[in-house]
């Protein structure tokens, strides 16, 4: 069974600690997962509703409407002025999970992983039949010809680190000599704090070649479209025909009225201002309370993530964390070198982080 070769499903593993943070008598305070709560922007509803007649099958590729809307959206977003390909994906993770496979990986190669990171690229490198190297560091990956694929994510889940420009100049640089993909999630691109992420996509990085590269793009943070799967890919166009011609025979489609929802929220920046704002003010007081109950904060200048450490075991600080209420997701999830850190979510609602700052008190 396929499932064998595949980890146990992390959130899983927390239901001993959520049972035991809702025994709190004023309920839990769940900051374990990075799901959004706060309502949708009604110019996306309206653009969904307006939709909903859809009898017949969606285009793969994307509506000519949909694939403006993400071409002008890369470009003013990631600085990236060359022609480039742009796909709509069902969410990002299923992009993540499927994209070795979608680029006819398998037995034999290897994919380099953040050191840490999202277990989903793992998962994806698994379900490809490759083998999945973690490292920050390419120099210590050395010339193995196996390497196929490259991720990288900034800014980090869960970390919040923000790689720099000359950083991911190097990183395709390295991968080009060896005819690798680079491929970067960038899923909370629009979420720096104390740094400005930058994209694998900008000038800077590629100067308008996207030979090899890719960017995976999500409306799940930006725009609180979690529920609706709306991601896409962007970058080289010939890797991205390559995916649709895949897509196309596995069934692999956003559905119509998401389509729509998608360009009405690539439109609008208001409504991104707007959650920023609100994710700045629980990120502010969470952070007071956090170091204020002998926490260490590390990296975590972008993202909705809080990487905090106690300087002991990753459940052990679950546990701690579980007898307050409140329930955040170990660093053991993201891999070995994770383990004495937790992962502490802003979304949660104002008054859930107001209960949770009264209890670190």
């Amino acid at each position: 069974m396929l499932s064998s070769v595949l980890p146990d499903f992390p959130w899983d593993l927390l239901e001993p600690a959520k049972a035991r943070a809702a025994a709190h008598p004023d309920g839990i305070v769940d900051l374990s997962v990075g799901t959004p709560v706060d309502p949708v922007s009604p110019v996306i509803r309206q653009a969904l509703a307006d939709a909903s007649d859809a009898p017949g099958y969606p285009q793969t590729a994307g509506t000519p409407a949909l694939r403006a809307a993400l071409a002008q959206w890369i470009a003013r977003s990631c600085g990236a002025s060359g022609e480039l390909g742009v796909l709509p994906t069902i969410g990002s993770k299923e992009m993540v999970a499927w994209l070795p496979t979608l680029l006819g990986l398998g037995a034999g190669d290897k994919v380099v992983i953040p050191l840490v990171c999202y277990p989903t690229y793992e998962v994806g490198v698994r379900l490809s039949g490759a083998t999945a190297v973690r490292s920050d560091s390419l120099t210590a990956v050395g010339p193995d010809s196996r390497v196929r694929m490259v991720w990288i994510n900034s800014p980090s889940n869960p970390t919040g680190r923000v790689l720099p420009v000359e950083h991911l100049r190097k990183v395709v640089a390295w991968a080009r000599e060896r005819g690798a993909i680079v491929v970067s999630d960038e899923c909370y691109l629009s979420l720096g704090w104390e740094t400005q992420p930058v994209s694998v996509l900008d000038d800077r990085v590629t100067g308008g070649d996207y030979t090899g590269v890719l960017a995976v793009h999500s409306l799940s943070k930006r725009s609180n479209l979690a529920g609706y799967r709306a991601g896409f890919v962007g970058g080289d166009p010939a890797l991205v025909r390559e995916l649709l011609a895949v897509r196309k025979h596995a069934g692999m489609i956003v559905p119509a009225p998401v389509q729509a929802a998608m360009i009405a929220a690539l439109g609008d920046e208001e409504h991104v201002t707007a959650q920023r704002s609100r994710y700045a003010a629980r990120r502010e007081q969470l952070r007071t309370a956090l170091t204020g109950a002998g926490f260490e904060i590390t990296h975590s200048e972008a993202g909705l993530y809080l990487w905090s450490s106690r300087g002991e075991d990753s459940w052990k600080t679950v546990d701690w964390l579980a007898d307050r209420g409140i329930l955040a997701a170990p660093g053991a999830f993201y891999g070995p070198a994770a383990e004495q850190h937790v992962r502490i979510a802003l979304t949660a609602t104002d008054e859930r982080v107001a209960a949770a700052v009264a209890r670190l008190i």
